[in-house]
Parts: C-alpha cells; structure tokens; sequence
C-alpha cells in the first residue's frame, strides 16, 4: 500500500522580527538553526532539526506569509512529544508564550497543551505514550534486534 502522507517535513511559523524569533527558538531548544537564508544580510528565514526524527522547523518572516495575518492565533495545531507536559509549558510560559489551551489529560495517558509563542504562532505540546513505543521499535530495527 502507498501511503500518501508520510511524516512531516516542515512545520513553518511566521514572525515579524526573525532575529527575535532566533533568539527565542534558540533558547527553547537550546541550540541554533542550522540553516539561514540568506546567508549574509537579515535573515528571511531560519529552520531548525529538532527531536528524535529531526523534524525541521521552519521560522519565516511574516512578509512571505501567503496569507495576511489573522488578527488571532488559528490554524492546525502541530503538536510535539515531550516527556513532561507540565515542565515544558511551564519553561515556554516563562519565556514569554502565552496559554491557547491548558494542559489537559485525555484517555489513556495522553496529556495535550498548547501556547501561543512571542510571534503569533501556536505551539502545542503533547505526551503521546505511542510515541516512545514506536520510537523504541525504530530503534530496535535499526540495530537488527
């Protein structure tokens, strides 16, 4: 079977100010993009590898938006595993991101959140018990196990 949709690629944001998005990615994630364009000047966008897959996250200036901007955060929710909800909406809180929606538990063990960050953008945070399963899985195969 071909499976059409098959991970995510890109999760891109948009922001007014780059160099203030830099800096506060930078600091959430706890290292630098890997990738600027363009390489001299003012960046118009910055993209990150991040978690177990090194999914990218892209940061665009707002003025490449295909959209005007909303005048309230909306759109898809991206959520991303985390190992401990309540830590990681307590560091992105004191960073300055907002509460879009508070930390809820769901059925069987999964726990969601989301913030809306400094830029407009929704961040949402989960604990997926799958994740690990599958991740363990993947890792397992990997090594021929």
């Amino acid at each position: 079977m071909h499976m059409m949709l098959r991970g995510l690629a890109t999760v891109s944001f948009f922001a007014d100010d780059i160099d203030a998005a830099r800096e506060w990615y930078s600091k959430l994630l706890g290292i630098q993009p890997y990738f600027v364009r363009p390489e001299s000047g003012p960046a118009a966008y910055i993209e990150y590898r991040i978690g177990d897959y090194e999914h990218e996250l892209g940061i665009i200036d707002r003025r490449f938006s295909p959209h005007p901007s909303a005048t309230e955060p909306g759109g898809a929710v991206v959520f991303w595993h985390v190992s401990d909800v309540e830590d990681t909406v307590a560091k992105l809180l004191a960073l300055g991101a907002t509460e879009h929606e508070a930390i809820t538990p769901r059925d069987a063990g999964f726990v969601t959140a989301s913030v809306v960050d400094p830029f407009g953008n929704i961040l949402g945070v989960m604990h997926n018990p799958h994740y690990q399963e599958i991740l363990e899985l993947r890792s397992g195969s990997m090594l021929g196990e």
